[in-house]
């Protein structure tokens, strides 16, 4: 437990309380493993993550085993836990990590790969498995970053790769018998590698993606945690469906996350009941890569109107296709509040959408919004992507008149131009896209063209939000690596970077400065179009 005084000179104490509403804490008497799941993330970014949420409903749910949560500590109070020694600590029960189990990292995100590290370091735990032993705990990774294990392969024992409810649960069971039957950490780890979806790095073998195929036998957190701060996605997330009917060239989830599966909408209704009577939350988000692909997104709206109706509750739609808005459910009066629509169009041109085979109506697009606007709505977010191969000024031009477009639809409702933001990132090429292969634009070409669209947008009520060039480099470098990036992340982490995927503590010149130590040369991972012929990292894992 951290003392009063170290609280009160932190930013956010209650981040690392614990104890909030529907959180866990178990008799250590009854329990057989245990497993701390880590976001190498704040807990304000951590706490919003619904795969965090299930897989600790899911662990807690078996009486052996106790799962606890821990998040990277902010600046100020790591600068404390290293000047008074204070180790890593789970929030339910301010056990230090080092003392479990299990330590299990979310990997969302490539640019949070120093943070993994330096969790460890504040645990206590050797980052390398190469330098821990049988008195530390097992250290595994999951998430999408997971489907190209290797520039971190020389910090975990295994991934789990793919949907983690059942495997998880098959990691646990293999740690119980092993340690009942007193086999040792080696083979622990062989026993690991012959269980679908799970990769031992130091057993190299072909990995088959694990996947939940019944939605509505999976099990979800009906009791998800309320927290006492304000967190990124402050709300009920309700999962509708996992999988995508799109075939976008460039996205990994697209592929990762097959195949479609949907939960039924009475499945949905008595989730939604369950988790608003044990939360009190007022928004509920229908979570999916998109929404509108559902096969009975009308029913579920229209029965969560229904369910809701009177009381207050908003239903937020995000990324949805706008003939499915328009077909389905948009203008249904009983869906209650009206929150943000957001859609990714993410090009503006035909000859654009033809090559990243993102099948959308521009036409479509702007009646939505027409009748957006005259029902009620009052904003609208849109994705777009920059850099993505083939493409030339002519469809930057495309994407800076779509926007305008669009704002200039509301003047038709109200006399008002629409305020429009733009999120807009920067092509990355994903391993298992079928843009893997292909090459990132330069730091300076992507500069020059981010430059571009915001001077075609000047004078509108349009926003454009670029993602930071440098950081994108990054995470391109990072995404299509091999073993040989793992001295360099480390080099990194040793040079000070951390939240790396927070602009205002990125530092690009540390980064740079780890690959010239290392001896590698990072345009090789991120500018280069790789041949047919090159076998990339990843190939060894299975995701069709």
């Amino acid at each position: 437990m951290l003392a009063e005084d170290i609280l009160l000179k932190v930013n956010k104490p209650a981040r690392y309380l614990g104890g909030e509403i529907n959180s866990v804490v178990k008799d250590n008497a009854d329990v057989k493993c245990k497993v701390a799941l880590c976001f190498p993330d704040v807990y304000d970014v951590g706490m919003s993550h619904l795969g965090l949420k299930i897989l600790y409903s899911v662990l807690n749910e078996r009486k052996d085993v106790a799962c606890e949560r821990a998040f990277a500590p902010w600046h100020d109070l790591e600068n404390i836990m290293r000047d008074k020694n204070i180790p890593l600590f789970t929030l339910e029960t301010k056990r230090p990590l080092k003392e479990f189990d299990i330590v299990g990292f979310s990997l969302q995100y490539e640019l949070s790969y120093t943070n993994v590290l330096n969790m460890l370091d504040l645990a206590g735990i050797p980052a390398f498995t190469r330098e821990r032993n049988e008195s530390h705990p097992l250290i595994i990774g999951g998430g999408p970053c997971a489907f190209n294990p290797e520039p971190m392969a020389d910090f975990f024992d295994c991934f789990a790769i793919g949907d983690g409810e059942e495997v998880i649960l098959e990691i646990v069971d293999a740690f119980v018998k092993n340690r009942k039957n007193g086999e040792g950490r080696i083979a622990l780890l062989q026993q690991l590698a012959n269980i679908e979806g799970v990769y031992v790095p130091s057993f190299l073998s072909r990995v088959k993606k694990r996947t939940v195929l019944k939605l509505d036998e999976a099990p979800y957190p009906i009791k998800p945690i309320v927290p006492y701060v304000e967190i990124v996605h402050d709300r009920i997330q309700l999962e509708i469906m996992r999988g995508c009917r799109g075939k976008c060239k460039f996205c990994q989830a697209g592929i990762i996350y097959r195949p479609i599966r949907e939960r039924s909408v009475e499945k949905l209704v008595s989730l939604a009941r369950k988790a608003y009577e044990n939360t009190g939350y007022d928004d509920i988000s229908l979570i999916s890569l998109s929404s509108g692909d559902h096969s009975r997104i009308k029913e579920i709206s229209s029965s969560l109107g229904v369910l809701f109706k009177g009381k207050g509750v908003g239903i937020s739609l995000p990324s949805l296709r706008a003939e499915d808005l328009i077909k389905n459910f948009l203008f249904d009066t009983t869906s209650g509040r009206r929150t943000g629509l957001t859609f990714a169009p993410e090009v503006g041109s035909e000859k654009m959408r033809k090559i990243i085979n993102k099948d959308i109506s521009l036409e479509a697009l702007k009646e939505c919004a027409h009748r957006a606007f005259r029902n009620g709505w009052r904003r609208i977010k849109l994705y777009f992507i920059i850099g993505l191969p083939h493409e030339d000024y002519r469809d930057l031009d495309a994407i800076a008149n779509l926007a305008k477009e669009i704002s200039e639809i509301k003047t038709k409702v109200d006399g008002i131009p629409a305020d429009i933001n733009c999120s807009v990132s920067v092509f990355i090429p994903k391993p298992h896209t079928p843009f893997e292969r292909a090459a990132m634009l330069s730091i300076e070409e992507v500069r020059k063209r981010q430059r571009y669209v915001k001077e075609r947008s000047a004078g509108s009520r349009v926003k454009f939000n670029f993602h930071e060039a440098r950081m994108s480099y990054i995470e391109a470098v990072l995404s299509r690596g091999d073993k040989k990036l793992c001295i360099c992340i480390y080099n990194a982490w040793k040079k000070g970077c951390k939240f790396d995927g927070w602009s205002d503590y990125f530092n690009f010149n540390d980064w740079m400065a780890a690959f010239k130590e290392a001896g590698i040369e990072p345009d090789y991972y991120s500018l280069r179009e790789r041949g047919l012929e090159e076998v990339p990292p990843w190939n060894f894992i299975e995701v069709r």
